[in-house]
């Protein structure tokens, strides 16, 4: 049973919709959000990452960031930027990149089905990134950010929202980035309440993308519980903001890999090596190599592409964690070939966004890094999978496109 509940969104005013929306807070450092939305006041990147207000060098955690934070939100409130919604409505929620689309109702999720597993979760949590969220949610009162969710697809639902969405949105404009971001209005009572019944059949949410921030979300409600030890259950603070997306709708991406050296090993003998646990030949035909199905991987080094095998016995197909090919390359190559041990920590790996081409791989490789590694895309099925299981994905298994845009939903947990 999901429960999805409608909220009185402050969102911003339909003039100034395109130029609020920006990207999550996580995709960019704190210069590149300072270079590329210096222009434009409006951003919510200015919100979201409020030490770009500071001069270089301002510590991104210090207390009068999160104090930043507040006062931008609450002046665009208060010059009319932003908007409060006077009802408790659901909201569509439509992108459109390269002609695919994907369309997800944007409400609020229960902190205690977040607690009961219900909505289910894939990655483990790093505690800095967390606190960073924290404090950001906790100063400004309101999830800022929506999390990512999906569920397994349920026909009534789509008939809703297919229906709805032949009525005319509150937003319609085109990113940046080229993505087609579209919003519709559920501003009635009796569909409102036929969407919220359809997801009391749904047996779980997924989380596909923003785990510390539904993490952060959570414990910023927990702590408004123990502020308020009389709370009843239905306080706002009592849920985080979310879209909800069905499971054939979304599109993973390829979240590929280079390293910097070899390990002290010349070509021959990590090829050699490499043989033991893969088939490996030369990728004869111009151009790069993306892999076309699971347990296949590209690799380019000196100017030439391989196509790596895993062989049949080289990890357990039966746990759904090891047989990722995320895993399978770790397992049998980055590991104990290369020592790369921790590839969270480790300096000598990094990882190339599929929305960025294997042309970047080859740029990185002829630009001094020793090899590179094209990777099949993690499935939803994948991620449902290991979420079922209880267990968590590698890191950079996943990368979802298009990404949702931060500025056009605030959850105010007053």
């Amino acid at each position: 049973m999901a429960t999805v509940r409608p909220f009185k969104a402050i969102r911003p005013a339909a003039e100034f919709a395109d130029k609020v929306a920006a990207p999550p807070y996580d995709v960019m450092n704190t210069e590149e959000a300072r270079e590329r939305f210096k222009n434009n006041p409006y951003s919510f990147m200015h919100i979201d990452r409020a030490e770009t207000n500071f001069k270089q060098g301002t510590d991104p955690y210090s207390p009068k960031v999160y104090e930043k934070a507040k006062e931008l939100l609450h002046g665009m409130i208060k010059k009319g930027i932003f908007i409060q919604d006077k009802n408790e409505n659901l909201y569509v929620y439509r992108q459109i990149r390269n002609g695919r689309t994907q369309t997800g109702i944007v409400c609020c999720t229960s902190i205690d089905e977040y607690l009961q597993n219900k909505i289910k979760k894939h990655e483990n949590t790093i505690a800095a990134k967390e606190q960073d969220r924290i404090n950001h949610v906790d100063y400004c009162n309101a999830n800022t950010g929506p999390i990512f969710l999906t569920y397994r697809d349920k026909k009534e639902i789509d008939d809703i929202v297919s229906r709805w969405t032949e009525n005319d949105p509150i937003y319609s404009f085109e990113s940046e980035d080229g993505v087609s971001q579209i919003v519709w209005c559920i501003d009635d009572d009796e569909v409102i309440k036929k969407i919220c019944r359809y997801f009391k059949e749904v047996e779980y949410l997924y989380i596909a993308d923003g785990h510390h921030r539904a993490a952060s979300a959570v414990k910023v409600g927990l702590k408004r519980r123990k502020q308020n030890p009389d709370y009843n259950g239905d306080e706002e603070f009592n849920y985080f903001l979310s879209v909800v997306f069905p499971d054939k709708d979304l599109y993973i991406m390829d979240y590929n890999r280079v390293v910097s050296d070899l390990n002290g090993l010349s070509e021959e003998s990590f090829l050699k090596k490499i043989s033991k646990k893969f088939e490996i030949c030369r990728y004869e035909k111009k151009g790069h190599y993306k892999p076309a199905q699971k347990h296949t991987f590209g690799m380019y080094m000196d100017k030439k592409w391989y196509i790596l095998k895993a062989k049949e016995g080289t990890f357990d197909a039966e746990d759904p964690v090891k047989r990722l090919d995320v895993s399978i390359l770790q397992d049998n190559l980055l590991e104990p070939i290369l020592g790369i041990i921790d590839p969270r920590t480790d300096e000598r790996i990094d990882f190339v966004g599929g929305i960025r081409g294997l042309k970047e791989l080859e740029r990185r490789v002829d630009g001094g890094m020793k090899a590179a590694f094209s990777m099949f895309p993690t499935t939803i099925d994948d991620l449902m999978s290991i979420a079922d299981a209880g267990k968590v994905m590698p890191p950079k298994s996943t990368w979802f496109e298009p990404k949702l845009m931060s500025g056009l939903f605030i959850h105010n947990l007053k």
